[in-house]
């Protein structure tokens, strides 16, 4: 690979904008209440932020059911605030990402209004329709993501409209040139106004298949999984590049999939100087235990050590073309120092061990609000408490599957996205300096010590680590453009690994012990080495204790 880019330098910060920061009083996050965080950002050396959705939308699914691409939801504010934003964030260096949802829209989409308004509206073939089977029951037996049939019956017209995700979220036909202009467009206003990045959600599902038909059914509710049936179509590809050559090569800017089902081996083809994007995002670490649906109560027994795997499968499908983003945490998944580690474990060692991964791997490091805190999932008593949809699908689904409620909450508990929503915790007060409300969601119980005044003023906090780490990133360049190096692939519960500049004038090693019992192990160039990090402080030690990782400088 040539001179490295921009984005492939940076740190880049995730943005839940309904939990951020509430400027006025109204128990939701907004745009001006990012606006007051930026200096914030910027001290901790964030470069770029990825932005969930701020559009219009009913709120269906957090906003990802979007009724107006390109407008801002009142609850965020106002267009003039967000081109405040873009404005403000680039006089720290910071830009700004959005997220771009174009597999469905809300069926509150004026686009879907008028589809669904008679058979013959001109943009009846903007979404998906089709007639049920002869008994009346739905198209196909698809299983929907967040559970339940991937089709609604509209009683006007009396046809079925398909939907991955809710059925308030009808998928787009992008078969219809008119429909992909359209998305095109909407994406090139963001970037006339200074975007200068893309989250792209739910991609792989775009192109569907040439033929409807049922599938094996594979849960207790007689259903299969829509996955099966639609995911990395062929033809998906020619729909990317389209998009790439009219929208994401007009500017300097990154673009990251959400390509669920894209693999390593599919990189060269996704990623990179002949791909559609700059990044994809590999679910693989994070699937760990999972069966192809994700089904909560159905996860397997893994080990943290399991991660060393993923990780070098994606550092050497790219290692000559092609970037990835490194992430363990973003708004669709439980907080890491829970999810990765056995119950019990010290959280604030383990939101370390996940900084030091994060931050000395090759990739560009994603962190998500509130993860630089080491913050810690929820535990709310009864599901009508949660907000999230997919949290009641796989509630309601676990039921079925014939476990006690009980049983079903643990998984809740676990797993569930609201883990990552509750508001994020400026300070030990009241409402934790998010608003001066009611917050939308609950509080995290944790938030009078988990929080940025108070780990701001402790030398050893999760937060103060993350900067350093990100400032050690900075200083030395075998972090962000070395190659990298698996070492000691032999050790059960150690995973190693070196970042090595291209002229070899400066390595970096990085060891982990991925279990809680203490290791030993050997690696005869670190003799002389200086060790620059550990999760416990630069007190040396012969042995590795639980959970410890350290940065070394190896001496030339």
């Amino acid at each position: 690979m040539g001179e490295l880019k921009w984005w492939q330098k940076t740190v880049v910060y995730q943005i839940y904008p309904k939990s951020f920061c509430d400027s006025n009083g109204d128990g939701i996050g907004d745009i001006p209440g990012i606006i007051s965080k930026l200096d914030y950002l910027q001290d901790l050396g964030v470069g770029a932020i990825w932005l969930c959705p701020i559009y219009p939308s009913p709120l269906v699914d957090n906003g990802y059911d979007i009724s107006d691409y390109c407008s801002v939801a009142k609850e965020y504010g106002t267009m003039e605030d967000m081109e405040r934003l873009i404005s403000e964030a680039d006089k720290r260096n910071i830009k700004i990402v959005m997220d771009l949802v174009f597999n469905h829209t809300s069926d509150k989409h004026k686009w879907f209004e008028e589809s669904r308004s008679s058979k013959d509206n001109p943009k009846r073939d903007w979404y998906i329709w089709r007639d049920g089977k002869e008994d009346g029951s739905a198209p196909t037996n698809w299983r929907s993501i967040f559970g339940g049939s991937a089709w609604t019956l509209d009683e006007k017209t009396n046809q079925y409209y398909l939907h991955t995700f809710a059925s308030a979220q009808p998928d787009l036909n992008w078969e219809n040139k008119e429909v992909r202009q359209a998305l095109f467009d909407a994406a090139n206003f963001w970037l006339d106004k200074g975007v200068r990045g893309f989250r792209i959600d739910a991609i792989v599902y775009i192109k569907k298949p040439s033929e409807f038909k049922d599938l094996p059914v594979d849960g207790a509710d007689n259903l299969a999984s829509i996955a099966k049936a639609t995911t990395y179509q062929d033809g998906i590809l020619d729909f990317l590049h389209e998009f790439r050559e009219k929208v994401f090569d007009r500017a300097d800017i990154f673009t990251v999939a959400e390509a669920d089902g894209v693999y390593p081996s599919d990189f060269d083809k996704w990623i990179g100087e002949n791909g559609a994007f700059d990044m994809s995002f590999d679910f693989s670490h994070i699937r760990l235990g999972f069966d192809e649906d994700c089904t909560w109560h159905k996860r397997k027994s893994w080990k943290l050590i399991d991660i060393r795997k993923c990780f070098t499968e994606d550092e050497e499908a790219t290692k000559d073309n092609g970037w990835v983003p490194v992430y363990f945490e973003n708004h669709d998944l439980p907080r890491c120092t829970n999810y990765f580690f056995p119950q019990g474990t010290d959280t604030k060692l383990a939101a370390k061990f996940i900084a030091t991964i994060l931050l000395t791997m090759r990739g560009t490091p994603f962190i998500y609000e509130g993860q630089e805190l080491g913050v810690t999932n929820i535990k709310w008593p009864s599901i009508k408490m949660y907000n999230d949809i997919s949290s009641i699908g796989q509630y309601e689904l676990a039921l079925k599957d014939k476990l006690t409620p009980k049983e079903a909450m643990k998984g809740v508990w676990k797993y569930s996205r609201d883990n990552a929503r509750s508001p994020m915790t400026w300070n030990s007060g009241s409402k934790a300096g998010f608003t001066t409300g009611r917050p939308w969601l609950p509080l995290n119980d944790e938030y009078p010590k988990l929080n940025v005044e108070t780990e701001t003023e402790d030398e050893n906090s999760v937060l103060n680590y993350y900067k350093n780490l990100i400032k050690l990133r900075k200083q030395y360049p075998a972090l962000i453009e070395g190659d990298y190096e698996e070492l000691l692939s032999y050790s059960p519960g150690i995973y190693a690994y070196a970042r090595t500049t291209k002229d070899k004038s400066e390595r970096i090693i990085v060891i982990a012990n991925t279990t809680a019992k203490i290791r030993g192990y050997k690696i005869p160039e670190l003799k002389g080495a200086t060790l620059l990090a550990s999760t416990y402080g630069n007190r040396e030690a012969t042995l590795l204790r639980s959970y410890e990782v350290r940065v070394y400088k190896v001496k030339k």
